[in-house]
């Protein structure tokens, strides 16, 4: 887990976040095709070198795949064995385990942009938080989104368990416990109540990790950014809800 300072990612298109590094490939390279196949072009995408340059990158992403125009970013066999050699990931993405929410997907991202951690609803151990602050304190990585969604099945079981005023099994319990602050926070709100513990859940997470002191050092330095963000399984949209 050895940070590796790129200079270029490959296969990258977005022209607010590239540059031209190279151009089609000419008759003279090689045979005349009859192919409807678009030329290549190589091309180089502009290192970010702070929070809100990776949240603009991580939204035109999420907005190409929101409207099925995904160019499956850093995916190639080049980018495969450039990452190889060592990783520099631009954003820290810490959110809900469902399998609906893949965030290398609907961030149309590929390999060694993005750091994943995963957990139900979100929440935290220490684990969760070491491998967070290993992304800052090693990888240098200066956003750090807290991701959530609507129909959230971790929250809506922690509402029915409490509701009833039932023992979860196992360790579902530990998952429970650090979701319950957030149903307690929206308890007597109009709407919906599922949604609006699914945001106040968001809410609390950046607020946790905010309070930690390598984490919190790190943003008085200007050298990281923690958000909140929501995504909507019918749309496939982001939106920062924490900023």
């Amino acid at each position: 887990m050895t940070k590796h300072a790129k200079l270029s990612r490959r296969n990258f298109l977005q022209a607010s976040s590239v540059a031209v590094a190279g151009v089609a490939l000419t008759a003279c390279s090689a045979p005349p095709t009859t192919s409807a196949t678009p030329t290549p072009i190589l091309m180089v995408e502009v290192p970010v070198t702070n929070a809100d340059e990776a949240l603009t990158r991580l939204l035109e992403g999420n907005q190409r795949y929101a409207a099925n125009k995904s160019l499956d970013v850093n995916e190639s066999v080049a980018r495969r064995t450039e990452v190889a050699q060592g990783q520099d990931p631009f954003a820290t993405i810490f959110s809900c385990v469902d399998s609906r929410v893949p965030p290398e997907l609907i961030f149309d991202r590929g390999l060694g942009d993005l750091f994943v951690i995963r957990t139900a609803g979100h929440v935290i151990d220490r684990a969760v938080l070491g491998s967070l602050e290993f992304g800052v304190a090693e990888l240098q990585i200066p956003l750090l989104m807290v991701l959530g969604h609507d129909k959230c099945g971790a929250v809506k079981a922690t509402i029915e368990l409490i509701e009833r005023n039932t023992t979860a099994e196992a360790n579902i319990g530990w998952l429970v416990e650090g979701i319950r602050p957030a149903l307690e926070q929206v308890k007597g709100q109009a709407g919906d109540e599922l949604d609006n513990t699914v945001k106040a859940n968001i809410e609390l997470t950046v607020k946790h990790l905010r309070d930690s002191e390598l984490l919190a050092h790190a943003i008085a330095q200007g050298k990281l950014k923690i958000i909140g963000a929501y995504y909507d399984l019918h749309t496939g949209i982001v939106a920062v809800t924490v900023p």
